[in-house]
């Protein structure tokens, strides 16, 4: 199969919504190769605190991009967009099918809708960002952008402050806004037909999954994993892998600024708090062809082979129909 023809497979859905197993048996199902999509698993150094699906998991299902980056890495989505694309690329030759598996939107976005090559920033424009988000705070950031890039913070909230230091060092470093860079190019978008999945289980069912895998995470070894992260001298206070959800609070107790059970009550706190954004970007921004609302976890009342997968083998045969 060409990689530009090749039909794809999402499936997306907030943290702890199953979509791992789901995807296992999907790729089975239709033989495909499962494609990591989410910005945090990519790390090696976060096998336990990203839930990433163990070596026996795996052993069944080609997996691809987990765990391949060093905690000391700066992944961002035009890094994992190349990845994601050869990846696509063995799928092809395998004549299998990509299975996009994740909930790191900006990911999927930079796949299907294209991206902005913006050139490496260099250290002191990044150091610089961060030191005026520490001086001023993200409302003073963002008055400081909007006084020299109005455009890109007229887009942007006050209080985003990760988004607020990307632009602000891309100005610094390139001496464009970014917005400039986002009119001038970007690489394209693939134009691959794509079957979107998309989990979306009740909210109290989906926290109460949250919880407990934290909890079972702290029994796996999420504390060793945690220190281990901690004792590295390389990865810099900016590093993407330091904001794995549950990783800062795991930190903070090992330092002592807290107790574990309170490092485990704030981690899952925030987690579920990322998993309401989540499940917001993906009613906003993602259109699903097929949507799941049960919870997974219940098999007696999900049956993929009655409910998802004549969707998926119907597509697949739509796509082959038209020359795929």
């Amino acid at each position: 199969m060409d990689i530009n023809s090749i039909p794809l497979i999402v499936l997306a859905g907030p943290t702890a919504s199953g979509k791992s197993a789901l995807g296992a048996a999907i790729a089975q199902h239709v033989g495909g190769i499962i494609v990591n999509a989410d910005s945090m698993q990519v790390y090696r150094d976060l096998r336990v605190l990203t839930a990433r699906p163990t070596e026996a998991e795996m052993a069944g299902v080609p997996h691809r991009l987990y765990g391949v980056l060093d905690g000391a890495v700066h992944g961002t989505a035009a890094l994992w967009r190349g990845m994601a694309l050869e990846a696509i690329a063995e799928a092809a030759r395998a004549d299998r099918i990509p299975i996009l598996l994740g909930g790191t939107g900006l990911y999927l976005r930079s796949l299907f809708e294209g991206l902005v090559e913006v050139p490496p920033i260099p250290a002191a424009a990044r150091a610089e960002a961060r030191d005026k988000l520490g001086l001023l705070g993200p409302q003073g950031l963002h008055a400081a952008l909007a006084k020299l890039d109005p455009d890109t913070a007229a887009r942007l909230k006050p209080g985003d402050s990760q988004r607020l230091v990307r632009a602000y060092e891309v100005l610094v470093g390139t001496g464009r806004s970014l917005s400039q860079w986002q009119a001038a190019s970007a690489a394209p978008p693939l134009p691959n037909p794509v079957f979107r999945l998309l989990l979306r289980p009740p909210r109290k069912t989906l926290y109460a999954r949250i919880d407990r895998r934290f909890e079972a995470m702290v029994r796996q070894g999420a504390v060793d994993e945690a220190r281990a992260v901690l004792a590295r001298q390389d990865v810099r206070a900016d590093a993407p892998m330091l904001k794995a959800h549950g990783l800062p609070e795991l930190m903070a107790y090992l330092r002592g600024r807290m107790s574990l059970e309170e490092a485990v009550r704030i981690a899952q706190a925030n987690t579920r708090h990322y998993a309401k954004r989540q499940t917001t970007w993906f009613r906003h921004q993602f259109q699903p062809d097929l949507v799941v609302e049960k919870d997974l976890g219940q098999q007696e009342n999900f049956n993929p082979e009655a409910e998802i997968f004549p969707f998926i083998v119907g597509y697949l045969l739509t796509a082959r129909g038209r020359g795929v």
